[in-house]
């Protein structure tokens, strides 16, 4: 919902209605026309009124300071008139084929445990249960299958979310391809499972911005000062931060435009780090989608405690918002 400054509608207006109740309806010529309703009518505003002389049928009507100062309208009646997406129109599918060297770990990083639960489970059972999300490809080795088996029969997923498998590849890029074999949907979202924390809210805005844009990922703006350095160490220049932003997942791309992608990058023999640099090599544009600092990628030790941190913020806030 969008708020409407009272004070924009004037202090002290003529009417020719009767007395109002506590909530009066503003005819469509005392709104100001530069207002964000751009004119509708109907914006209930608390008000005392008196007549404007002995035996008058005018009534000055007074916005009253201590009662609710603001008009409310829908986002959606102010915004740039985005097509919406259709209910089960995104194919999501989960990377859950890494081997997480870099965390030392004795199995692969997505399937350590993260208050009781493996973490590929958490963004499985996010995407499941978003109403944009139209069937869940996993892309797993067959023997850590029955960890998102059990996430399933345990209620993680609703009954009626189709769910789909694909076998990794030796890059990324290759594990993608393959889930890509499987899906369905107008749209494919690709989140890496060492992602728990993604929230349906920043998942469901990126969703919006590449039904719109064709390919969008999520991301965040750099805080450290960046570096560009040659192969002695030597400071080359220092990079403009304001331009700058860690990518993250889910990134979303059109399905047609990622097999045209998927096939530029084979014809050319093309090596990508993420999945919209598919895009990018087609020459075509890709929207960043404001997301969260908190939607980290487990990758070394350190990660864990940090999540485990978030992840008790974020049930404590849906806790109270209920």
């Amino acid at each position: 919902m969008q708020l409407l400054p009272h004070q924009q509608l004037g202090q002290l207006r003529p009417c020719t209605a009767r007395p109002p109740p506590a909530v009066q309806r503003i005819p469509r010529h005392l709104i100001s026309s530069h207002s964000v309703c751009q004119g509708r009518v109907g914006f209930a505003v608390p008000s005392t009124c008196s007549r404007q002389g002995k035996g008058s049928d005018r009534w000055a009507c007074t916005p009253q300071p201590r009662r609710a100062q603001l008009s409310i309208i829908p986002r959606s009646a102010a915004n740039d008139g985005a097509e919406p997406i259709p209910k089960g129109s995104v194919s999501a599918i989960l990377l859950a084929g890494g081997v997480g060297k870099r965390m030392g770990a004795s199995i692969p990083k997505q399937y350590l445990p993260l208050h009781g639960r493996a973490l590929a489970t958490y963004s499985l059972q996010t995407f499941a249960n978003m109403p944009e999300v139209g069937e869940v490809v996993i892309v797993c080795e067959p023997s850590w299958k029955d960890i998102f088996e059990k996430a399933i029969s345990d209620g993680a997923v609703p009954k009626s979310m189709p769910v789909k498998w694909a076998l990794p590849g030796a890059e990324r890029q290759d594990s993608v391809c393959n889930g890509l074999q499987e899906v369905t949907g107008e749209l494919v979202a690709i989140h890496d499972t060492a992602r728990p924390l993604i929230t349906p809210k920043d998942a469901s805005r990126c969703f919006q911005d590449g039904w719109q844009c064709g390919a969008a990922v999520l991301g965040v703006m750099v805080k450290p000062t960046i570096k560009e350095v040659d192969s002695d160490g030597m400071v080359i220049k220092t990079l403009e931060r304001s331009k700058l932003w860690e990518v993250q997942t889910p990134q979303v791309i059109r399905t047609a435009l990622l097999k045209e992608g998927f096939e530029a990058v084979r014809s050319k023999n093309l090596a990508v780090t993420d999945d919209v640099s598919i895009v990018e090599a087609l020459g075509k544009p890709v929207k960043i989608t404001q997301g969260s600092y908190t939607n980290i990628k487990i990758t070394t030790p350190d990660d864990l405690p940090m999540a485990a941190a978030f992840l008790e913020e974020q049930q404590k806030e849906a806790a109270q918002a209920n």
